[in-house]
């Protein structure tokens, strides 16, 4: 028994280890990519660099994106002061986007993302391009978490841990 417990530590840490590995590629693309903002700005991820970034992927017509952005923009609003910066990339069309959040605001930027938006997701270790995909950086770059489907409260306030 004692063994068994021992593997799967050894496999929780091995996996912890793996999540800070990002691909140097995939960072590259991350901080080169750019997407314009609801209200016509250019958002550059290169300007995120440097303090710790939540990537939230999104639509408007995914039901469990929808449910988890009032935990995450409670996040930003607690923590932005402490350095977090959080960003959504609606995979959408930018007039549904826009009247979204006309009735649905968030205080995070959002970013316009498209096909482009779902191609970062991949690069970034969402294979299979589904929604809600959230990436958490620490300050340094290295992955801290990376989620495919809807985030929990617990899940979200691990981040500052």
């Amino acid at each position: 028994m004692a063994a068994v417990a021992g593997l799967a530590g050894a496999g929780v840490a091995w996996r912890r280890h793996a999540l800070t590995d990002m691909p140097s590629e995939a960072l590259s693309t991350l901080w080169a990519s750019e997407f314009e903002s609801p209200t016509g700005e250019v958002l550059r991820l290169a300007d995120f660099q440097g303090k710790p970034l939540v990537l939230n992927f999104w639509a408007t017509w995914c039901a469990p994106c929808v449910e988890e952005m009032p935990l995450i923009d409670a996040f930003y609003r607690q923590n932005s002061a402490k350095g977090w910066q959080v960003l959504g990339l609606a995979i959408d069309q930018p007039s549904r986007v826009r009247q979204f959040l006309a009735q649905h605001a968030v205080s995070y930027p959002v970013g316009l993302a498209g096909l482009n938006g779902t191609e970062l997701g991949k690069v970034l270790g969402n294979s299979q391009g589904g929604l809600p995909f959230t990436v958490v950086l620490n300050a340094h770059g290295q992955l801290k978490q990376r989620k495919l489907g809807k985030l929990s409260e617990d899940e979200v306030n691990n981040w500052v841990l």
